[in-house]
């Protein structure tokens, strides 16, 4: 039996059948609105959240789990003999990495020598992004892989995965501060769609889509059907808040590659990432294959010489 444990935060928004597949336990991250805290995905889910703020006027909050609840999810498995790898939201896009070398000081502080057992692996992600390399780390698991060697599977998948979104407004954006009032009027009066990507660990805007959202969301599909050669064809991501019928949408414009993909995860995001994006916000996550693409630019800068 694998002495093996995957454990991640509440960001990887994966399905609770997904969870159970590749056995990974999930600790939760808060949400606040209407001045009351809840556990993401456990005690609040987006639509639920939605409809407080609708309701209310709240904007929700996000938080990430204290150093205690940090600490009581990972001592649970150390103190019974476990290597624990955790994965969560990326080091650069949120403060949830670093209270994890508190908690592991922590750790070695009351129980010396267990804090060598926990491994922490940078998603460099968010989302499903995140889910990506905790599968490919599942599956080294289940293939009777060492713990140095799933932690090592899990750094090189890291820097692969491609996190495109698309966001319907500036609204969400605006309310949780990341653009001023101004830029928001302006852009929801132009019709500004925003295109977010994660970037070497950072998210950044992509490209500022005008128009129709479909038009945004068509140029997120021309982008995974460009990179398609070199995309993993095992699993591919549709994440989206709420925004079922964009996912549909972008399922029936990838039809024609849908049977060369094993596994097309369809799933909703939790509280955290919708409360930053808002509603209808939807992404194509995707692992691409470097090496590949570096054969392909060489094989176009010989034809060019």
């Amino acid at each position: 039996m694998n002495n093996i444990v995957l454990l991640t935060d509440s960001t990887c928004d994966l399905t609770p059948e997904l969870i159970e597949k590749y056995n990974i336990d999930v600790i939760p991250l808060y949400v606040t609105i209407d001045n009351k805290t809840y556990k993401d995905m456990t005690e609040i889910d987006s639509t639920k959240m939605y409809k407080i703020s609708e309701e209310t006027g709240s904007h929700p909050k996000t938080s990430t789990a204290s150093i205690q609840d940090f600490y009581d999810f990972f001592i649970k498995y150390l103190k019974d003999g476990k290597d624990v790898v955790y994965c969560g939201i990326g080091e650069h896009l949120s403060s949830n990495y670093q209270n994890l070398f508190i908690v592991k000081d922590l750790v070695e502080e009351k129980h010396p020598g267990l804090s060598s057992h926990l491994y922490l692996v940078d998603s460099m992600n968010l989302s499903t992004g995140i889910s990506l390399v905790l599968i490919k780390m599942s599956e080294a698991i289940s293939e009777g892989k060492s713990v140095e060697e799933v932690v090592k599977i899990g750094n090189e998948t890291a820097p692969k995965v491609h996190a495109g979104f698309c966001v319907p407004n500036l609204t969400y954006i605006y309310k949780g501060g990341r653009c001023s009032n101004a830029a928001r009027f302006l852009g929801n009066l132009l019709s500004i769609k925003p295109m977010l990507t994660v970037e070497n660990g950072y998210l950044n805007v992509w490209k500022k889509s005008m128009g129709s959202y479909k038009k945004a969301l068509k140029i997120m599909i021309d982008e995974f059907l460009k990179q398609f050669p070199n995309v993993d064809k095992k699993y591919v991501f549709i994440t989206h808040s709420l925004g079922d019928q964009y996912a549909t949408y972008i399922r029936s414009k990838i039809e024609h590659v849908s049977d060369k993909i094993e596994n097309i995860y369809e799933t909703k995001a939790g509280c955290v990432i919708s409360s930053h994006c808002g509603m209808g916000t939807i992404g194509i996550l995707y692992i691409v294959d470097e090496a590949q693409q570096k054969k392909k630019r060489r094989r176009k800068n010989k034809k060019g010489e």
